[in-house]
């Protein structure tokens, strides 16, 4: 517990230029010690500021009755003050209650962002990967640093499990304080579309913003393509003058994210005049040759999207960290090891092998696949599925690609959800022309869909299980069951060692 006084808060919701009215009725402004900050009704007690967020779905403001009910006596909310409002309870009115929960919780945990050089890294593929990259690069170089992921939380040397791409901002704020009490001083984070909408990262002073490319993702919640691209600007109309915006030129959309952007502008690309620039002059099962400027170096990283990958770490690298030797730079990076569930490489008894890929867009299958083709498999056998409750327009897409880049092809379950996963792999077969979906083979079971797959290879093969990587469930009508792809392929892999 933090206390302070109820007018820090006040204050800093001035200076943000949200307040719009405070009524704090017959309670001290100055005498009003803040136990906590509450966005969820059902934690607003006595002692606490009760946010009323206005969600996509929700209206917090809603819920204000139950949070006065259990003795919360703060509100923060968009509406204005009612008039038979008791004076015991104290009513802020503020433009966006978004805003303002960023505001209030960065005060309660004493301001954390300011103790961080922190990196925001967006983009539709590469995020988890670049931002896990440059973590790994800070501890190779002794830095202590700190991580927000998709597949993990980290602090330091240890491990959390993450829920979300991006926290919410109570949550964000509150590990941040945990991360600079650690003694972490640098901290990478993906940043999500959604939460570039919703404005969890408000207010953070981003040091650098990383731009990885973009195609065709979350439609079902932007809308459009057009408003998907604005949503990942946002992190780049933002950055101060001071700050760095790093983007990938070989994608179309990296002039667009810089448009009207304050920050220094820098630029990485593998086929583009760029600052940073690479080549990839040959790549295997288990590692790559690469060209980084000018300096050929060996990876342990497969594929040109990690090629890019890569790439944009050096550029974060050599900006943040002016003062480094180039060549100590890519000796790290020559060392850093690939990410959970991304290209996750293992070897059968049988002579197989069997990638475990989160490719889960058209974009990163594609390139999952191209890179797959390009390492010399007998056969390859591809298990996919598509998302349930998502954006239904890519699956026909990501079965026209699996189908064309693989030998032999298992449509299977992902997450379905609340949807049916039969109707799901109907939709992908769409996707296949009529007179060869009889060469696709189709099992709601995504167990069996493996097995049958990894029982069907051969010496040489490789076996593509793409779309879960590193999550371990499934999701069905509401109710996460324990699934793991690297799980089931082990078990395959130890039935054959006993046969």
């Amino acid at each position: 517990m933090n206390l302070k006084s109820l007018n820090n808060y006040i204050v800093a919701l001035t200076e943000e230029h949200l307040l719009l009215e405070a009524h704090t009725g017959a309670i001290s402004k100055e005498e009003c010690l803040v136990s906590a900050i509450e966005q969820d009704s059902r934690r607003a007690t006595e002692g606490a500021i009760f946010v009323a967020l206005r969600g996509v779905h929700v209206d917090g403001a809603d819920y204000i009755p139950k949070a006065l009910a259990a003795g919360c006596r703060v509100i923060v909310t968009e509406r204005p003050r009612p008039e038979s409002l008791s004076d015991e309870v104290v009513w802020l009115t503020v433009t966006n209650t978004a805003q303002a929960v960023a505001v209030l919780a960065s005060v309660y945990y004493d301001r954390p962002e300011r103790e961080l050089t922190i990196v925001g890294v967006t983009g539709t593929n590469g995020k988890t990967t670049t931002a896990t990259l440059c973590y790994q690069l800070w501890t190779w170089l002794g830095l202590r640093a700190a991580l927000f992921s998709t597949v993990c939380i980290r602090i330091g040397d240890k491990e959390y499990p993450a829920t979300h791409t991006t926290p919410d901002a109570l949550e964000l704020h509150r590990v941040m304080r945990d991360m600079v009490d650690a003694g972490c001083r640098y901290l990478f984070m993906e940043v999500s579309s959604h939460a570039l909408v919703q404005e969890r990262v408000y207010g953070l002073p981003f040091a650098l913003a990383l731009f990885t490319n973009l195609t065709r993702d979350h439609l079902d919640y932007h809308g459009s393509m057009q408003a998907y691209i604005a949503a990942k600007k946002l992190l780049f109309d933002h950055l101060s003058p001071d700050a760095y915006a790093l983007v990938n030129v070989d994608d179309r959309n990296g002039s667009v994210m810089v448009q009207n952007c304050a920050a220094h502008l820098r630029t990485y690309a593998m086929r583009s005049h760029a600052d940073y620039m690479s080549q990839l002059l040959g790549q295997y099962v288990d590692g790559s040759t690469l060209l980084l400027d000018d300096e050929e170096l060996e990876i342990k990283l497969v594929g040109s999207y990690n090629a890019y990958n890569v790439t944009a770490v050096y550029g974060v690298a050599r900006l943040l960290l002016p003062d480094l030797d180039k060549s100590l730079i890519l000796r790290g990076i020559s060392c850093l090891e690939h990410v959970n569930g991304r290209f996750d490489l293992l070897s059968s008894p049988r002579g197989y092998h069997v990638v475990v890929d989160y490719a889960h867009t058209p974009d990163a299958l594609e390139n999952l696949l191209e890179t797959v083709s390009e390492l010399n498999a007998t056969r390859v056998h591809v298990v996919v599925g598509a998302g349930g409750d998502r954006d239904m327009g890519k699956r026909p897409e990501m079965a026209r690609i699996a189908y064309n880049l693989s030998d032999r092809l298992y449509l299977t379950s992902d997450n379905p959800r609340s949807e049916e996963p039969q109707t799901i792999i109907h939709q992908m077969l769409e996707g296949i022309p009529q007179a060869e979906r009889s060469e696709v083979y189709t099992n709601v079971s995504r167990r069996q869909a493996i097995t049958d797959a990894c029982t069907t290879a051969q010496r040489g093969d490789l076996v593509v299980i793409a779309g879960k990587g590193h999550e371990t469930y499934q999701e069905i009508k509401g109710v996460k069951h324990h699934f793991d792809d690297k799980e089931v392929v082990q078990e395959i892999f130890a039935q054959e060692g006993q046969g």
